[in-house]
């Protein structure tokens, strides 16, 4: 049984104040904390209900495995639906940005990215296309905040995300950067590189001014239809199957 400080304890990692002086963030449903379990992420303690007892085989025997009732759970998820299963995850340090690691690859940049179901379908996406690397600018939404954890359906564990000086980086790198721009050229006529970075910009203002500048090629994804505008996670699904493509 979770006592009220245990309870306090993890509901407080709903905020990312607490999530950053803690060093923890919290992972739920048992197909994200199996992620995590094969990956360098540390796991602090998993709390379960009976509803995932019968899976637990699955899990090392040497993590901390703590059971609570249905109520505790409720008491304790971010969830509206709990999935049974909810994990108390290590925070990892930063690896500091170095330009090589933009050579000879892609990488996405995220500029004011707001929208945590947008971080984490972006994140899942970079998974899914083969690319390990996204920087955020220091204003997009916290990559370990809960609801971008659980978007990611365990994606997280497989892409290194810093967050930092989007221009600061910039000016250090030296391959081709590519800016998602209402004016740009054609996505699918654009001949891209063995290597890159993409900039994506805030969902309703765009890229930032001070970014502007670094980019080599604006594209766009040509509009067909009346939309105002196009989802940014869509936007990125749409530039990373073009560059795969080609």
């Amino acid at each position: 049984m979770l006592s009220k400080s245990e309870i306090s304890f993890i509901k407080s990692l709903h905020l990312k104040k607490f999530r950053k002086e803690q060093g923890l963030f919290l992972a739920e449903g048992f197909k994200s904390i199996t992620e995590f379990l094969h990956s360098d992420y540390l796991i602090e303690t998993i709390y379960y209900t009976d509803a995932v007892a019968p899976n637990l085989d699955k899990i090392s025997q040497k993590l901390k495995l703590v059971k609570i009732n249905e109520a505790e759970l409720l008491k304790i998820t971010t969830l509206n639906t709990p999935q049974g299963i909810l994990a108390t995850i290590r925070i990892p340090k930063e690896t500091l940005i170095q330009p090589e690691s933009f050579n000879n690859t892609f990488t996405l940049m995220l500029d004011g990215i707001q929208d945590p179901g947008n971080l984490g379908t972006i994140i899942r996406t970079a998974d899914w296309f083969g690319f390990n690397q996204i920087i955020c600018s220091n204003d997009c939404v916290d990559v370990f905040n809960s609801k971008v954890v659980q978007a990611t359906m365990g994606s997280l564990s497989r892409v290194n995300i810093i967050h930092t000086d989007l221009a600061e980086i910039l000016g250090l790198i030296k391959v081709p950067v590519y800016g998602a721009l209402l004016d740009g050229h054609s996505v699918y006529n654009t001949p891209f590189t063995n290597e890159g970075v993409i900039l994506l910009g805030n969902e309703g203002k765009g890229l930032s001014k001070n970014i502007l500048p670094f980019i080599n090629t604006a594209i766009t994804i040509p509009r067909y239809g009346q939309a105002e505008s196009l989802n940014v996670a869509i936007s990125a699904a749409i530039i990373c199957s073009e560059i795969k493509r080609k």
